[in-house]
Order: C-alpha cells, then structure tokens, then sequence
C-alpha cells in the first residue's frame, strides 16, 4: 500500500461510509534509510527570520518541500503556558518565518496547531505564536485549535510497540508536513525534540506512550512522516522540562537545524545537550527501524 492509497481510505472514513479503521502498512521503502548520507544544516544568528531561510538554502530552500497549491502543516510545539524566553514552546519569530516561506512557495493553505497540554487558548497567546501569525495578515494561515472530531483512528500494521492509535486528519491528509519542535529537557524521555512532537498530532491517552516511549515514537512516526524537520535551538531548555518556567534554565544558541531525514535532525539536536544520539531512545528505534540516519559520520553536515 503506497500513500496514496492510505489517504484514500482516511478519507472514506472521515466522510461516513461505514469501513474498518485505516490500516498503515509499513513499505520497504519507508524502513529503508537513504543510500546516500542525509543533508543536515547548522545555523546560528540573531536574526531568526534569515537565519531559518539561510539552513534551508542547502536543501534548496521551502521550495524543494512546499509546491504551488500544497496543502501545509507547520507543526511547532504550543504545548505550554509559558512565554518565548522561558523555552517550553517554539520561538514565534522562527514560526512565522517558516510560515512565510510556506506562502512565498505557492501553498495553498498553511495550517498551524497543537494539542496542547496547558489550557489551548493561553497557551497559544502567551506562547507569543498566535500573536507572530497574526501579524502576517494572509487567509492562507489557518491557525486553530485542535477539534477532537478529527482524530483518526489507524490501524500501525507493523509497529513493534503500538499497533493502533487516533491522528489527526489533516496531519495525515497535508500535502508537506513541517515538524517544527523546540529542542527542550523531558524529564522522562532526557530530551523533547522531533520525533517527540509528533505527540502533538496524536489522539487518545498520550499518558500511555510514556510506557516504553522511545519504540512508541518510533511507531508513531512511521505514520506521522515529516518531510521536514526545523528544531528551534535559538534558546534550549536544559532542566526542568518539558515544562520549564525559570529563565535560569534556559540556555541562547541562536540555533536552527533542518533536515529532511527526522532521525538525523533529531541526532544532531541531542549533541547541544552534551549527549549522544544513541543515549536518547526515540532516536535509537526509529534509527532501527530504518527511519533515518543516527550516526553523524554518516550525515553531510553544513555549517551555514
């Protein structure tokens, strides 16, 4: 079963038609890494807005991601109420800028959301990102709320850990989906970064994917698949996470990764925080899994 074909049936289920729970079959194709190392890209700069355009100039910018009449995702993390300088959520600045670049691509519609762990509407405000795509005054930006009405359920026909969970329709259903998290402290998991924001697009009681959490993202991320990885680094959290609160945890690097290969980027992030990717086991199993690279001699990284 390609894509295609799995959309196909999301989209009967959602319309009504009585049919049995999508099933995502797991390809060859999906569990098999590039033959040829992943391109990473390291920025740092005060200036956020030129500083995401400058890690995508590698990749070939927004438009080698975002065609004319996509239909986008940019998923950041909006899951705390707290403001940008605490570092529980993606800075706002490098979330419009991300948007605009969506835009400037030709997208059709870019959708922004997150199922929140704070109440939704202060988090959305106080996180200062609503405030950020406000001021960028296109109908195209879609920013909402999660409507529990959405969530799909899938059936993971070759997750190790998880063999069914709800997604979201329109992650499932987006044309190009951004994974925009901030890289952040878990008290449980060491460290929140792509792979873990996924979580974000998930339905059901997210408390049991705590329970042997690296394998359960790895699943998760077979069907959640980001053709782009951005993580915010412009300024970690190194204690007291997911959550954080005090100024004194936080860390400025004035930081931005991208990466189209979610391993990878995920690998490279962990080292910011004195770790080794294998350390982190999200990393581990989808590596295993054949998601994406985790061995950095093994990734072509640019400094930019």
């Amino acid at each position: 079963m390609d894509r295609r074909s799995f959309l196909k049936q999301v989209g009967i289920w959602s319309s009504g038609i009585f049919l049995a729970d999508p099933v995502f079959r797991i390809t060859s194709e999906l569990l098999a890494a590039e033959a040829v190392a992943p391109i990473l890209c390291v920025g740092t700069g005060k200036n956020y807005k030129s500083l995401v355009s400058s890690v995508l100039q590698p990749l070939g910018g927004m438009a080698a991601f975002v065609k004319p009449g996509h239909q986008v995702v940019v998923k950041p993390n909006i899951g705390w109420d707290r403001r940008p300088e605490q570092g529980a959520n993606t800075h706002p600045e490098i979330v419009r800028a991300v948007v605009e670049l969506a835009i400037q691509a030709g997208a059709k519609t870019v959708m922004i959301f997150d199922r929140t762990c704070n109440e939704k509407r202060r988090c959305y405000v106080n996180s200062g990102i609503k405030a950020a795509l406000d001021t960028i005054d296109n109908r195209k930006v879609q920013i909402s709320h999660i409507d529990k009405r959405k969530f799909i359920p899938v059936t993971i026909e070759k997750g190790k850990s998880i063999s069914k969970w709800s997604f979201y329709k329109d992650a499932l259903q987006a044309d190009c989906y951004i994974n925009l998290p901030v890289a952040k402290h878990h008290s449980l998991a060491k460290l929140t970064l792509g792979l873990k924001n996924t979580m974000g697009v998930i339905g059901g009681n997210r408390g049991k994917i705590h329970r042997n959490m690296g394998q359960n993202l790895a699943d998760l991320n077979t069907v959640i698949r980001a053709h782009l990885t951005i993580i915010d680094a412009t300024r970690i959290l190194l204690r007291n996470g997911p959550q954080g609160g005090s100024i004194k945890d936080v860390k400025i690097l004035d930081t931005v990764l991208a990466s189209p290969d979610p391993v990878a980027a995920d690998a490279y992030a962990t080292t910011l925080f004195g770790f080794k990717p294998e350390e982190i086991d999200s990393t581990r199993a989808a590596a295993e899994m054949g998601l994406g690279e985790m061995n950095l001699d093994r990734m072509d990284i640019r400094m930019v």
